[in-house]
């Protein structure tokens, strides 16, 4: 059965209006694609399973990333995390590849199918030209999955990007977020978007959150405490857990200005309730798509589009990249189904009734969307 997202609970007034999907997609050009593993259930076995797992890719645009880059930006909230290929994005400020996000042991392995994924794409690699780098994101899912089995392989990750599409993007307890915890509750994707208006420009920020952090009496809804008064029936969450954060957009910004954004999405994860603990591994990927940058060029200079004034753009671009962070982690909270995982462990949906009748229990019933 489906679950509602955020949107339909009305949880939040946002300052700015979403997107028509409400996620990373409305970012025209952007593809999601997801493989999801699930399979076994009882005793661990290591190596072998229960697997609750997967992998999910994003790719800026359906062309060949790499002949045809992206301007792109990385930031580190905290860097208790395995994440590969962010040290070039931030020297070189480019995206040349699909970026993937898993699990925490199998970074090595998806970067593994990326490289060949881009070496089928483009044989020249590594010898008539440089060779290409490769961004995978992560976080632990060892409390439900398998995490020595490595089970998302070469196939999985070329199966969701040939599934990538730009249509609404799957969320909840799949892909890589199939084995994720959130607050202590059922974590995974999530997605969000916010369009700014035509006086603003008219731009697009889509966020995708791979959502896998937070203590249970941290867990902020619309502002209302939620965790100090609802606890999970599992009394043993993670006291840290990491997220990625992936933000896409439109508009024509530089790398500085992409990693402006990137630190702004710290707001949108603090207004979840998230202190962003001492083992979080908390980083933030953002991409524009506003022009394609070719691997080599022809010509040593060219004109391109860029803002005239920063200060009136990126003033609307930060919260609508606060707003969409946040509401894409709800959305990974809302859209999770229960999950049993190995040695019967048992992630629990969000329980929506419980949910809404604290909201309303905090926020006058004569206030808009409450």
């Amino acid at each position: 059965m489906k679950r509602p997202r955020a949107q339909e609970l009305n949880l939040g007034i946002p300052e700015l209006p979403r997107g028509p999907l409400n996620a990373i997609t409305d970012v025209a050009g952007v593809r999601v694609g997801h493989t999801t593993l699930v399979d076994g259930e009882g005793p661990l076995r290591p190596g072998e399973g229960p697997v609750r797992t997967g992998v999910t890719v994003i790719l800026p645009h359906g062309g060949n990333l790499f002949r045809e880059k992206v301007r792109a930006a990385a930031y580190t909230i905290n860097g208790f995390g395995k994440a590969t290929g962010l040290e070039q994005v931030r020297e070189l400020g480019e995206i040349e590849a699909p970026i993937a996000l898993t699990n925490t042991l199998n970074v090595g392995l998806v970067a593994d199918a990326l490289v060949q994924h881009a070496v089928r794409q483009s044989p020249e690699i590594g010898i008539r030209t440089g060779t290409v780098n490769v961004v995978v994101g992560e976080t632990n899912d060892g409390y439900l999955n398998d995490l020595q089995g490595r089970h998302v392989r070469a196939e999985h990750v070329w199966a969701a990007i040939e599934a990538a599409s730009d249509g609404p993007a799957a969320e909840g307890a799949v892909g890589a977020g199939t084995g994720c915890t959130c607050f202590g509750w059922k974590g995974g994707i999530g997605s969000a978007s916010r369009v700014l208006p035509a006086e603003w420009g008219g731009f697009t920020v889509g966020a995708l959150v791979q959502a896998n952090f937070g203590r249970p009496c941290e867990l902020t809804i619309a502002g209302v405490p939620v965790g100090r008064n609802l606890q999970p029936p599992s009394a043993d969450a993670p006291a840290d857990g990491s997220i990625v954060i992936v933000l896409a957009t439109d508009a024509p910004l530089t790398s500085r200005q992409l990693r402006r954004l990137c630190v702004r999405a710290a707001a949108g994860l603090a207004r979840t309730g998230s202190t962003i603990g001492n083992g979080s591994g908390d980083f933030v990927l953002a991409f524009s798509t506003a022009w394609r940058i070719p691997h080599q060029a022809g010509d040593l200079t060219r004109p391109q589009t860029v803002l005239s004034n920063e200060y009136r753009v990126l003033n609307r671009l930060f919260p609508a990249v606060v707003e969409s962070v946040e509401e894409a982690i709800l959305n990974a909270l809302l859209q999770a189904q229960t999950t049993v995982g190995r040695d019967g462990h048992v992630r629990h949906a969000l329980p929506l009734d419980k949910v809404l009748a604290l909201v309303r229990q905090y926020r006058p019933p004569t206030e808009e969307g409450a």
